[in-house]
């Protein structure tokens, strides 16, 4: 398998706050039976891939697990009271709302960094010619969880339609789905992950043009589009101007 190695994704935190963000979960009375189902399964999705899953997602893990269990004891609090210290999620709560606060900080770090940047010009500003012209306007909140939630959607709708398996040795490599990938974005422009695998009927091959396309974001080749679906993603070609200002 190939690994990928991305700096742009954090760790167990940000995944957890994924799904706060996803499922519209109060971060104040976490369901904690359901948010570790939700986050072993992605993990376990995340070493299928042979992404670099870091031994604090294994202690994350661990501590859900540990919460979950304390849960499951009997409780004098009454409930609709606030959460205290005696709450045995108290402790991971507290975690998530300072990490929410720095990462949020952060956004606003960048954007200050992105305005400032635009005050100064850089030259050569003729654009360059290119077959196919990006479209739309990139989204950056797109995370790795997000791109995760896409890619288990079209592995649950392949394994649906085929009926006969047949093991047969796939030889393939991200270099050679990275020239497909942008072999169809210069024809046919903006697609989704779900379109971009439709003419691909082997597991392996979709899971190594999936590590293409981290890949590709990785080296700031391709931008990425969510909308209204979450379980599907857009990419594209960056546009001249983003190409020039690189």
């Amino acid at each position: 398998m190939y690994r990928v190695q991305l700096n742009n994704f954090e760790g167990p935190l940000d995944l957890l706050l994924f799904f706060i963000k996803r499922d519209e979960l109060d971060i104040y009375d976490i369901p904690i039976s359901y948010i570790t189902q939700q986050y072993l399964e992605y993990v376990n999705l995340m070493e299928e891939l042979d992404l670099d899953v870091a031994s604090e997602f294994i202690l994350m893990a661990s501590m859900l697990m540990s919460i979950k269990a304390k849960m499951m004891l009997p409780r004098e609090d009454e409930e609709g009271e606030e959460i205290d210290e005696t709450d045995p999620r108290y402790e991971l709560v507290q975690k998530l709302l300072e990490y929410k606060r720095y990462k949020e900080m952060a956004v606003k770090m960048a954007d200050i960094d992105e305005e400032t940047r635009k005050r100064y010009k850089r030259g050569y500003p003729d654009a360059d010619d290119v077959d196919q012209q990006a479209t739309g306007e990139a989204l950056k909140e797109v995370t790795l969880f997000d791109l995760i939630s896409a890619f288990r959607k079209v592995l649950t709708d392949i394994e649906r339609k085929r009926i006969v398996h047949k093991v047969n040795k796939v030889e393939t490599t991200i270099e050679e789905q990275s020239e497909f990938v942008l072999n169809k974005l210069s024809e046919a422009g903006k697609q989704s992950f779900a379109s971009l695998c439709k003419s691909l009927t082997n597991k392996v091959v979709i899971v190594v043009t999936f590590l293409a396309v981290l890949e590709m974001i990785k080296e700031q080749q391709i931008n990425l589009f969510l909308e209204e679906d979450p379980t599907d993603f857009y990419i594209d070609l960056k546009p001249v101007d983003e190409i020039i200002g690189a």
